[in-house]
């Protein structure tokens, strides 16, 4: 991840493929470490199953965090989501 800073790198989407599509959490120690090393943007995937699970990835310092099957499947809607974000105090736009 530094290397690509390095070289130039806007931001970085780090997938956890060990957690992705098993909706058990973004790999939260993961994404911690690599927003407090690197200066670019870290946009975190791989695990979404609930929305809590947005909200921990971002209060851990991720600033974005992307999914796909619980919005395929229709697990969480996305204007639900963003309220529920908004909700827990976390910068978002409606």
């Amino acid at each position: 991840a530094k290397k690509g800073q390095e070289l130039g790198a806007g931001e970085i989407c780090i997938n956890s493929i060990d957690e992705d599509g098993v909706k058990g959490g973004y790999d939260i120690e993961l994404n911690r470490r690599l927003s407090e090393e690197l200066t670019i943007p870290v946009i975190a995937s791989g695990g979404a199953g609930e929305m809590v699970h947005f909200k921990e990835v971002l209060e851990a310092g991720s600033d974005a965090a992307l999914a796909a099957s619980v919005f395929h499947y229709d697990e969480i809607k996305i204007p639900d989501l963003k309220q529920y974000l908004k909700d827990e105090g976390i910068e978002i736009r409606l």
